[in-house]
Protein backbone atom coordinates (compact mmCIF):
# COMPACT_ATOMS: atom_id res chain seq x y z
CA UNK A 1 0.00 0.00 0.00
CA UNK A 2 1.10 3.77 -0.68
CA UNK A 3 1.09 5.62 2.05
CA UNK A 4 -1.25 8.30 2.89
CA UNK A 5 -0.83 12.12 2.40
CA UNK A 6 0.02 13.16 6.04
CA UNK A 7 -1.75 16.85 5.32
CA UNK A 8 -4.74 14.77 4.16
CA UNK A 9 -5.55 13.39 7.83
CA UNK A 10 -7.42 14.60 10.72
CA UNK A 11 -5.23 15.75 13.42
CA UNK A 12 -6.97 13.82 15.70
CA UNK A 13 -5.34 10.82 13.97
CA UNK A 14 -2.53 11.65 16.26
CA UNK A 15 -3.72 12.10 19.92
CA UNK A 16 -2.25 10.09 21.92
CA UNK A 17 1.15 10.88 20.52
CA UNK A 18 2.92 12.38 23.54
CA UNK A 19 6.91 11.60 21.52
CA UNK A 20 8.61 11.28 18.63
CA UNK A 21 11.05 9.10 17.55
CA UNK A 22 13.16 10.03 14.17
CA UNK A 23 15.94 8.59 11.88
CA UNK A 24 18.55 11.56 11.38
CA UNK A 25 20.28 11.60 7.95
CA UNK A 26 18.16 12.78 5.06
CA UNK A 27 14.98 12.49 7.85
CA UNK A 28 16.30 15.43 10.34
CA UNK A 29 19.10 16.63 8.07
CA UNK A 30 18.86 17.78 3.97
CA UNK A 31 22.00 16.81 1.87
CA UNK A 32 24.29 16.63 5.09
CA UNK A 33 23.13 19.69 6.62
CA UNK A 34 20.93 20.52 9.38
CA UNK A 35 18.38 23.16 8.30
CA UNK A 36 17.01 26.15 10.48
CA UNK A 37 13.51 25.14 9.87
CA UNK A 38 14.48 21.40 10.80
CA UNK A 39 16.51 22.65 14.15
CA UNK A 40 13.42 25.21 14.98
CA UNK A 41 11.15 22.48 14.68
CA UNK A 42 13.06 20.34 17.26
CA UNK A 43 12.65 23.21 19.24
CA UNK A 44 9.20 23.79 19.10
CA UNK A 45 8.54 20.43 19.66
CA UNK A 46 10.29 19.85 22.83
CA UNK A 47 8.80 23.37 23.99
CA UNK A 48 5.34 21.81 22.79
CA UNK A 49 6.04 19.10 25.45
CA UNK A 50 6.84 15.86 23.00
CA UNK A 51 9.60 13.59 24.09
CA UNK A 52 12.17 13.51 21.21
CA UNK A 53 14.32 11.03 20.54
CA UNK A 54 16.55 10.69 17.49
CA UNK A 55 17.33 7.20 16.30
CA UNK A 56 20.81 6.71 13.87
CA UNK A 57 22.96 4.81 12.84
CA UNK A 58 25.69 7.63 13.07
CA UNK A 59 28.75 6.77 16.03
CA UNK A 60 29.07 7.39 19.64
CA UNK A 61 31.03 10.18 19.37
CA UNK A 62 28.08 11.72 17.66
CA UNK A 63 25.40 10.82 20.02
CA UNK A 64 28.09 12.00 22.94
CA UNK A 65 27.18 15.58 21.24
CA UNK A 66 23.64 15.15 20.37
CA UNK A 67 22.38 14.00 23.76
CA UNK A 68 24.63 17.08 25.24
CA UNK A 69 23.73 19.74 22.43
CA UNK A 70 20.36 18.90 21.30
CA UNK A 71 17.00 19.71 22.75
CA UNK A 72 16.16 16.05 22.55
CA UNK A 73 15.71 13.49 25.78
CA UNK A 74 17.82 11.05 24.43
CA UNK A 75 19.55 9.18 21.11
CA UNK A 76 19.83 5.52 20.33
CA UNK A 77 22.65 5.03 18.36
CA UNK A 78 24.79 2.95 15.92
CA UNK A 79 21.71 1.46 14.98
CA UNK A 80 20.16 0.56 18.71
CA UNK A 81 23.60 -0.54 20.28
CA UNK A 82 23.28 2.24 22.82
CA UNK A 83 21.60 5.24 24.06
CA UNK A 84 22.85 8.32 25.39
CA UNK A 85 20.51 10.76 27.35
CA UNK A 86 21.16 13.74 29.85
CA UNK A 87 20.48 13.49 33.72
CA UNK A 88 20.86 15.26 37.16
CA UNK A 89 24.00 14.02 39.16
CA UNK A 90 25.54 14.64 42.20
CA UNK A 91 29.63 14.94 41.64
CA UNK A 92 31.56 16.08 44.73
CA UNK A 93 28.70 17.53 46.63
CA UNK A 94 27.50 19.33 43.44
CA UNK A 95 24.29 18.95 41.28
CA UNK A 96 25.16 18.75 37.56
CA UNK A 97 23.61 17.50 34.52
CA UNK A 98 25.85 14.51 33.44
CA UNK A 99 25.41 12.64 30.14
CA UNK A 100 24.88 8.90 30.73
CA UNK A 101 24.52 6.17 28.64
CA UNK A 102 22.56 2.52 28.43
CA UNK A 103 23.85 -0.19 26.50
CA UNK A 104 20.97 -3.04 24.45
CA UNK A 105 23.40 -5.57 24.72
CA UNK A 106 24.57 -7.52 28.56
CA UNK A 107 28.31 -6.38 28.32
CA UNK A 108 29.28 -10.45 27.58
CA UNK A 109 27.55 -10.24 24.72
CA UNK A 110 28.81 -6.70 24.01
CA UNK A 111 32.39 -7.88 24.43
CA UNK A 112 31.75 -10.71 22.46
CA UNK A 113 29.90 -8.76 19.36
CA UNK A 114 32.78 -5.48 19.09
CA UNK A 115 35.72 -8.64 18.89
CA UNK A 116 34.16 -9.67 15.57
CA UNK A 117 34.57 -6.66 13.94
CA UNK A 118 38.19 -6.46 12.80
CA UNK A 119 37.71 -9.70 10.83
CA UNK A 120 34.90 -8.55 9.15
CA UNK A 121 36.37 -5.48 8.04
CA UNK A 122 39.39 -7.46 6.67
CA UNK A 123 36.79 -9.48 5.09
CA UNK A 124 35.30 -6.54 3.42
CA UNK A 125 38.59 -5.37 2.67
CA UNK A 126 39.25 -8.28 1.03
CA UNK A 127 35.99 -8.66 -1.23
CA UNK A 128 35.42 -5.02 -2.12
CA UNK A 129 38.76 -3.65 -2.36
CA UNK A 130 37.70 -0.20 -3.81
CA UNK A 131 35.40 -0.26 -0.41
CA UNK A 132 35.44 2.78 1.73
CA UNK A 133 34.74 3.12 5.38
CA UNK A 134 32.95 6.20 6.49
CA UNK A 135 34.51 9.20 7.60
CA UNK A 136 32.98 8.90 10.80
CA UNK A 137 33.95 5.40 11.68
CA UNK A 138 37.00 6.28 13.77
CA UNK A 139 34.26 7.42 16.62
CA UNK A 140 32.43 4.12 16.19
CA UNK A 141 31.93 1.00 18.94
CA UNK A 142 29.61 -1.36 17.46
CA UNK A 143 29.58 -1.45 13.70
CA UNK A 144 31.06 -0.67 10.60
CA UNK A 145 29.77 1.97 8.08
CA UNK A 146 30.84 1.54 4.58
CA UNK A 147 30.20 4.82 2.54
CA UNK A 148 27.92 4.35 -0.99
CA UNK A 149 27.88 7.61 -1.75
CA UNK A 150 28.25 10.29 1.25
CA UNK A 151 31.89 11.31 0.51
CA UNK A 152 32.86 8.99 -2.74
CA UNK A 153 30.78 8.15 -5.92
CA UNK A 154 27.19 7.05 -5.74
CA UNK A 155 27.76 2.71 -5.55
CA UNK A 156 25.59 1.18 -8.03
CA UNK A 157 22.08 -0.87 -6.30
CA UNK A 158 23.86 -4.03 -7.38
CA UNK A 159 27.11 -3.31 -5.69
CA UNK A 160 25.17 -2.22 -2.78
CA UNK A 161 22.80 -5.33 -2.56
CA UNK A 162 26.56 -7.76 -2.74
CA UNK A 163 27.95 -5.86 -0.01
CA UNK A 164 24.50 -6.46 2.36
CA UNK A 165 24.58 -10.27 1.28
CA UNK A 166 28.12 -10.56 1.96
CA UNK A 167 27.76 -9.48 4.82
CA UNK A 168 24.86 -10.86 6.32
CA UNK A 169 27.23 -14.79 4.79
CA UNK A 170 30.06 -13.88 7.75
CA UNK A 171 26.91 -13.98 9.69
CA UNK A 172 26.72 -10.01 10.56
CA UNK A 173 23.40 -8.10 10.36
CA UNK A 174 23.50 -5.57 7.66
CA UNK A 175 21.34 -2.42 7.19
CA UNK A 176 21.07 0.64 4.31
CA UNK A 177 20.82 3.74 4.76
CA UNK A 178 20.47 7.00 2.52
CA UNK A 179 24.26 6.65 2.70
CA UNK A 180 25.99 3.88 4.41
CA UNK A 181 25.92 0.08 4.63
CA UNK A 182 25.90 -0.51 8.67
CA UNK A 183 27.23 -3.65 9.43
CA UNK A 184 27.83 -5.66 12.81
CA UNK A 185 27.04 -8.51 14.98
CA UNK A 186 24.64 -9.17 18.05
CA UNK A 187 20.72 -9.87 18.13
CA UNK A 188 19.30 -5.77 18.22
CA UNK A 189 18.34 -3.49 16.01
CA UNK A 190 16.53 0.36 16.45
CA UNK A 191 13.64 -1.40 17.48
CA UNK A 192 15.29 -3.26 20.42
CA UNK A 193 17.33 -0.20 20.73
CA UNK A 194 14.69 2.39 21.32
CA UNK A 195 12.48 -0.36 23.45
CA UNK A 196 15.35 -0.93 25.92
CA UNK A 197 16.06 2.74 26.67
CA UNK A 198 11.84 3.11 27.24
CA UNK A 199 11.70 0.54 29.70
CA UNK A 200 14.88 2.08 31.49
CA UNK A 201 13.39 5.54 31.15
CA UNK A 202 10.40 4.61 32.51
CA UNK A 203 12.16 2.97 35.54
CA UNK A 204 14.76 5.40 36.16
CA UNK A 205 14.51 8.93 35.16
CA UNK A 206 10.44 9.88 34.54
CA UNK A 207 7.58 7.70 35.10
CA UNK A 208 5.52 9.81 33.02
CA UNK A 209 8.18 9.07 30.02
CA UNK A 210 6.00 7.65 27.32
CA UNK A 211 5.26 4.33 26.22
CA UNK A 212 6.03 2.86 23.06
CA UNK A 213 2.48 3.28 21.75
CA UNK A 214 2.92 6.77 22.12
CA UNK A 215 5.26 7.61 19.97
CA UNK A 216 5.25 8.41 16.17
CA UNK A 217 8.35 7.11 14.05
CA UNK A 218 9.76 9.80 11.35
CA UNK A 219 12.52 8.26 8.94
CA UNK A 220 13.18 7.91 5.56
CA UNK A 221 14.82 4.95 3.85
CA UNK A 222 15.51 0.69 3.70
CA UNK A 223 16.71 0.74 7.30
CA UNK A 224 13.47 2.47 8.87
CA UNK A 225 11.47 -0.17 7.28
CA UNK A 226 11.22 -2.04 10.85
CA UNK A 227 10.41 0.97 12.58
CA UNK A 228 7.40 1.45 10.00
CA UNK A 229 6.33 -1.92 11.09
CA UNK A 230 6.09 -1.42 14.54
CA UNK A 231 4.99 1.84 15.43
CA UNK A 232 0.99 2.06 15.14
CA UNK A 233 2.19 6.21 13.48
CA UNK A 234 4.82 6.08 11.26
CA UNK A 235 5.62 9.17 8.83
CA UNK A 236 7.96 9.01 5.68
CA UNK A 237 9.31 12.57 4.71
CA UNK A 238 8.96 13.03 0.90
CA UNK A 239 12.34 11.66 -0.52
CA UNK A 240 11.32 7.80 1.23
CA UNK A 241 9.55 7.50 -1.87
CA UNK A 242 12.83 6.20 -4.08
CA UNK A 243 12.72 3.23 -1.61
CA UNK A 244 8.90 2.34 -1.63
CA UNK A 245 9.25 -0.71 -4.82
CA UNK A 246 12.07 -2.29 -2.39
CA UNK A 247 9.94 -1.63 1.35
CA UNK A 248 7.48 -4.80 2.15
CA UNK A 249 6.66 -2.39 5.59
CA UNK A 250 6.06 1.11 4.26
CA UNK A 251 6.01 4.38 6.39
CA UNK A 252 1.81 4.65 7.06
CA UNK A 253 1.89 8.30 5.84
CA UNK A 254 4.22 10.51 4.15
CA UNK A 255 4.94 14.09 3.94
CA UNK A 256 4.67 16.41 1.16
CA UNK A 257 8.70 18.06 1.65
CA UNK A 258 11.72 15.92 1.50
CA UNK A 259 14.15 15.32 4.48
CA UNK A 260 14.03 18.43 7.05
CA UNK A 261 11.11 20.62 5.34
CA UNK A 262 9.64 17.40 5.67
CA UNK A 263 10.55 17.03 9.56
CA UNK A 264 9.63 20.76 9.69
CA UNK A 265 5.87 20.19 8.44
CA UNK A 266 5.08 16.75 10.72
CA UNK A 267 6.22 19.11 13.37
CA UNK A 268 4.09 21.66 12.75
CA UNK A 269 1.12 19.44 12.15
CA UNK A 270 1.94 17.17 15.41
CA UNK A 271 1.26 21.13 16.83
CA UNK A 272 -2.02 22.11 15.43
Amino acid sequence: DQPTPLLSIPRETFTSIKGLCFDIDDTFSSHGKILPEAFQALWDLKNAGFYLIPVTGRPAGWCDLIARFWPVHAVVGENGAFSFYMNQATVLGKKIEKRERIDTLPTPEALAAKSKLAGLRAAIQKNFPTATFASDQDYREYDLAIDFCEDVPPWSQTEIDRLVTFCESQGAIAKISSIHVNTWFGAYTKIEGIRAFLKFAKANLDPNFPEFHEFIYAGDSPNDEPMFQAFEHSVGVANVKQYLPRMKYPPRYITTKDSGLGFSELAKFLQK
